[in-house]
């Protein structure tokens, strides 16, 4: 019997409390645009979610080229989107009132939407990821975009969290390049030109997460050990945002994907999109 067949997903920690933030650790965010918060679920409720979201990515992953023949992007991560829809447990994850509630929080919002989720699994030796903008995929009207990016088990300093360029998410849309060599090589040369800081929240443990604005600029580093780096991100936007008009061929790819049947100036809201938090409904 496989792992989702065998598991009662009414068993499987709920994770509707609040994960209570201080008055400063949002000023932080809106000031840097990323921040790392810890424990936001805690080891027994990662040892819960663990196995049932690593048995899907393994069974949903086409990747079958070995390592060395790949492109950057290809050898930076195996990417599984929308995983909730997949499995009842997954969404239970997901959807989880905890996250989201942080999410509005942290953007000073009344509700969130899920735009999608993505398990982004940094196989051994796997490598980096270039610097890039989040939100150049997302057709969405708004400057209230975040991703929580959390482990599924321990991470060490080698490996790390991500590298955010501090405040970048200021100047909003920087340029259309996605996540490539070139992205790589410009951003990097943008963000030394500006002055910007970059930060790293280094070793974090199953259930840390980092949360950072769509528009934050950021990179990850290769994994040089011979254990696969599990991490597993939400992205949410704030409720009542409206699709913006896709300007690139990524955003239109990103319309078809996740917004199907809406267009242009519409609510950004269809089923692949719940509302996971409202403040009127605490």
């Amino acid at each position: 019997m496989s792992i989702q067949e065998s598991c009662n997903v009414n068993e499987l920690p709920s994770m509707e409390d609040n994960y209570e933030l201080s008055a400063q650790q949002k000023k932080s965010y809106q000031k840097k645009g990323h921040i790392v918060l810890r424990q936001v679920a805690s080891k027994s409720e990662m040892s819960s979610y663990e196995p049932v979201i690593s048995h899907w990515v393994k069974e949903l992953n086409k990747q079958d080229k070995p390592l060395e023949q790949r492109d950057t992007y290809g050898k930076a991560f195996i990417q599984i989107s929308n995983l909730w829809e997949k499995s009842e447990a997954i969404q239970r994850f997901v959807l989880a009132k905890r996250f989201a509630k942080i999410a509005a929080d942290l953007m000073g919002v009344d509700g969130v939407r899920i735009y999608h989720d993505q398990a982004l699994f940094k196989e051994p030796h796997g490598g980096h990821t270039p610097w890039h903008q989040d939100q150049i995929y997302w057709p969405l009207d708004t400057d209230k975009t975040i991703t929580m990016w959390m482990p599924l088990v321990p991470i060490s300093q080698e490996v790390g969290s991500m590298t955010f360029a501090s405040e970048s998410h200021l100047l909003g849309y920087i340029n259309k390049m996605v996540i490539s060599d070139e992205s790589h090589r410009t951003l990097a040369g943008y963000i030394e030109g500006k002055g910007f800081e970059t930060v790293s929240h280094g070793a974090m443990e199953a259930g840390d997460a980092t949360f950072h604005s769509g528009w934050t600029l950021h990179s990850a580093p290769g994994n040089p050990t011979d254990t696969m780096r599990k991490v597993m991100t939400v992205i949410y936007y704030a409720d009542g945002t409206r699709v913006a008009e896709p300007d690139s061929k990524v955003r239109v790819n990103d319309l078809k994907a996740w917004f199907p049947g809406i267009q242009a100036g519409d609510l950004a809201v269809t089923t692949f999109n719940p509302l996971v938090y409202s403040r009127s409904a605490d």
